[in-house]
């Protein structure tokens, strides 16, 4: 089990190097005042070298955390599990800004500026102005182009921009490769339906959405369901406003292609042909083999779920180091559906991973697991629920 009490290790650096440059970013962006900040800065200073705190008697899910952290109260945040102290991190900076509070800052996102400049800079019109050129493209390159995309896309995670050098990562190959496999599956599954958990909001976001519009308009799907957070959650995860706002920036983009796919995607949401789903799960400190059976039940039965980026890739096969070599498939048999992960590795989980793939990273004196320079499309099939 993954902790963050082992000084330099990645973890570690998250909480004594990340957060505090991320509280700082929220703090500038948004005119909050004294009580609001000051319940921030305790916050920082509570999740670097204090204990965890029960939850308040006023959280409207209090009950839920006291149960999601029994055994863990009293502890230094250091020896909680990773995921577990992240969340609750990020629930705690939801609560110190008034998120949930009946106030001004009520459903307030405090990552919105960070959010909306990405969404609105120049660089998102060259991005999309690359799909006027796609309709050229042979069926097959021009599918393989969009997944590409979706999934590099990843490295626009504002979370980790906020330690990665100025110019970003730079692409490399990917450590596994199971996109052919992807698109057969979906070939032979055509017309069922398709779930997409997404990952983060703005320039990922918007190859995601491209993606999805390829599936539906050529038949692959018939229904895509995309599910996001229910509130802001990890800086630049997605949420129903921030799909809008995506939407919004396609249907206005000077690409011609581009604005077409904004208004076909917005014509499917009104036909209920691309629905916007959300759980309260997807913002608790648990791994995907603890999802609820109502969730469970949705996912139960499409031909193909499809998760998105570094946090979901964690819940998915376990935020623990097992050998990198363990078989994907074993660590993902308790999903009920066929799935395929589409990840840049910004985090130190990773599975799937064949002997010669894993000396050659391990010998590139690289911080490979955590440098977001490498990627991964995984996929493991159930055949029962085509």
């Amino acid at each position: 089990m993954i902790r963050s009490d082992v000084p330099g290790s990645f973890a570690w650096g998250v909480f004594h190097e990340r957060h505090p440059k991320l509280v700082r970013q929220v703090l500038d962006a948004l005119p909050y005042g004294p009580a609001e900040r000051a319940a921030v800065e305790r916050l920082l200073a509570e999740s670097t070298g204090g204990v965890l705190e029960p939850p308040a008697d006023d959280l409207h899910d209090r009950a839920e955390w006291l149960a999601w952290g029994d055994g863990l109260w009293g502890l230094p945040w250091g020896e909680a599990p990773f995921l577990w102290a992240e969340s609750w991190f990020y629930r705690r900076l939801l609560d110190a800004t008034g998120y949930f509070r009946p106030g001004a800052w009520q459903g307030i996102d405090p990552f919105a500026p960070m959010k909306n400049a990405e969404l609105a800079g120049a660089v998102v019109d060259e991005e999309l102005a690359a799909l006027d050129g796609l309709a050229a493209l042979p069926d097959a390159q021009r599918a393989r182009a969009l997944l590409t995309s979706a999934l590099w896309g990843n490295r626009a995670d504002l979370s980790f921009g906020l330690t990665a050098g100025a110019d970003g990562p730079a692409a490399t190959d990917l450590v596994a490769d199971d996109s052919a496999q992807f698109w057969a599956e979906l070939e032979r599954t055509r017309g069922g339906r398709v779930c997409v958990v997404a990952d983060n909001a703005g320039r990922e976001l918007l190859p995601d959405l491209v993606l999805i519009d390829h599936l539906l308009r050529t038949g692959l799907a018939a229904r895509v369901d995309l599910y996001v957070k229910p509130q802001p959650y990890f800086v630049s995860d997605a949420t129903a406003a921030d799909v809008l706002a995506a939407l919004d920036r396609l249907r206005a983009a000077p690409s011609a292609a581009a604005a077409e796919v904004g208004r076909r995607l917005w014509r499917a949401m009104t036909d209920e042909v691309l629905t916007v789903r959300t759980h309260s799960f997807f913002c608790a400190p648990l791994p995907f083999p603890d999802m609820p059976d109502d969730l469970r039940a949705e996912f139960t039965g499409a031909a193909m779920t499809v998760l998105k980026g570094d946090l979901n890739y964690r819940r998915l096969v376990g935020d623990v180091l097992r050998p990198p070599t363990t078989a994907f498939g074993e660590t993902v048999a308790h999903f009920p559906s066929s799935v395929a992960a589409l990840r840049t590795l910004k985090s130190e989980v990773v599975v799937g991973l064949d002997a010669a793939t894993l000396a050659r990273l391990d010998g590139s004196g690289t911080t490979w697991r955590t440098d977001g320079r490498q990627a991964l499309v995984q996929v493991e099939l159930r055949r029962e629920n085509s």
